[in-house]
Parts: C-alpha cells; sequence; structure tokens
C-alpha cells in the first residue's frame, strides 16, 4: 500500500456491515427476516467470519436481535417504535430549527434555499423519488447549523437507527408533496426573520405529520 493512500481500504466485516446496514436502513431485509451467516456469506462473496462480525455490531445498533434456535433476525418495529421515533425526530428537529434560527448565515440561507428550489423543481417534473433524501439533507443542514456540537450528530443517529422504506415515504405520495414543501418554504421564512418559536413549531408539525403518514398507511 502506497503511504499516499489516506485511509486502508474497508475490511470485509466492515463492507459487511455496510451492505447490510443499507438494505436494513431501507428495508430492501424486511424486519423479521432471519438473517443467516452463511447465505450473507455467499450472497457477499466473503468468509463466514466477517459475516459474524458485522451481524454482532448491527445487534449493538438494535437492529438484529438473536433468539435460541432462530439465529439473527431483522428487529420488526412496531407502531409505538414508530411513533416514539417520528417523536424523538420533532424534538432534536424542532431544537435544531429553534436554534438556527438565532445562528443561520445568509450563505446557510442561500444553500438552503437552492436545495428547496431543487425539490420544488423535481416536485414540478414528478421526480418524486429525488425528495426523500434531498429532504433527509434539508432537515439536517437545518440542525447542523443550529446544534454543530451535539445536536447534528443525534439527529443523525435517530435517523440512521430506525429503518424507512423507501415506498413509506411521505414524498412519495402526491398528494403530499405539496404540503410538505410549504412546510419548507414556511421554515426558511422563519430562519429569515430570526422567528425561533415559528421554526420550531412548523418543523415539529411537518415531522409529526410525516409520522402520521406512516402509522396509518
Amino acid at each position: 500500500m502506497s503511504t499516499s493512500e489516506p485511509r486502508p481500504p474497508m475490511s470485509k466485516a466492515e463492507y459487511v456491515y455496510s451492505v447490510l446496514l443499507d438494505d436494513i436502513r431501507h428495508s430492501r431485509i424486511p424486519g423479521g427476516t432471519a438473517l443467516r451467516a452463511g447465505e450473507v456469506a455467499r450472497r457477499l462473496g466473503v468468509s463466514v467470519t466477517p459475516v459474524r462480525e458485522a451481524l454482532r455490531r448491527l445487534e449493538k445498533d438494535q437492529l438484529i436481535s438473536y433468539e435460541a434456535h432462530h439465529g439473527a433476525t431483522v428487529v420488526d418495529l412496531g407502531d409505538e417504535a414508530l411513533a416514539e421515533y417520528y417523536g424523538l425526530r420533532a424534538v432534536v428537529e424542532g431544537l435544531g430549527a429553534r436554534l438556527a434560527a438565532a445562528r443561520i448565515t445568509p450563505a446557510d440561507l442561500a444553500g438552503l434555499r437552492e436545495l428547496h428550489a431543487s425539490m420544488a423543481d423535481d416536485a414540478e417534473h414528478g421526480r418524486y423519488d429525488r425528495l426523500g433524501e434531498q429532504s433527509r439533507r434539508f432537515h439536517l443542514r437545518i440542525v447542523d447549523i443550529g446544534g454543530p456540537a451535539f445536536l447534528g450528530g443525534h439527529a443523525r443517529s435517530v435517523r440512521d437507527n430506525f429503518p424507512v422504506p423507501a415506498e413509506a415515504s411521505l414524498w412519495l405520495a402526491e398528494t403530499q408533496v405539496k404540503a410538505q414543501l410549504e412546510a419548507h418554504e414556511g421554515i426558511l421564512a422563519a430562519l429569515e426573520a430570526g422567528d425561533a418559536d415559528a421554526a420550531e413549531r412548523i418543523m415539529i408539525g411537518h415531522v409529526r405529520r410525516a409520522g402520521d403518514h406512516r402509522t396509518h398507511h
């Protein structure tokens, strides 16, 4: 390995972990699915040892559980966990928006407006599949602006520890997209005005609406 390489290549266990994590997060491997080390090893072309290591990490992340005679199973989170997830996101992202109202710079605001304009353009042209990831970036950028020391990291870990099936995204529901984009506009206006109360209130309502949509579908 040349000394110019910035970091060592990903280990096999790291590779298996990243693939499984991505599959679980996007519900390509749904809750309740049994994960057999031998099958995973064959699918990814590695030996069973790195798979076992990756499964132990996923257990630590509380994304899989081990049961006697069943082995590793992807955790199936029900409606209560769903409500808790959106409740926690509303608090963390709401606080992020409140703090961002006092700290946001014109450059920050311009970046958020650019992201919002790109989302509005995608929505107008029916490219709904692009909106979920852009919305995630929009929300996390606001939290990073408001809480660069701790809050941004918390917001990411909350989102990363809960699998959201791509098809459950509110951004794929055409009837919901307009209201969602209007909420983003409201948040931007509140941030520009330095109105911490409004920024927090709109963000909380916006996140809770996404939770209600998931719970009833």
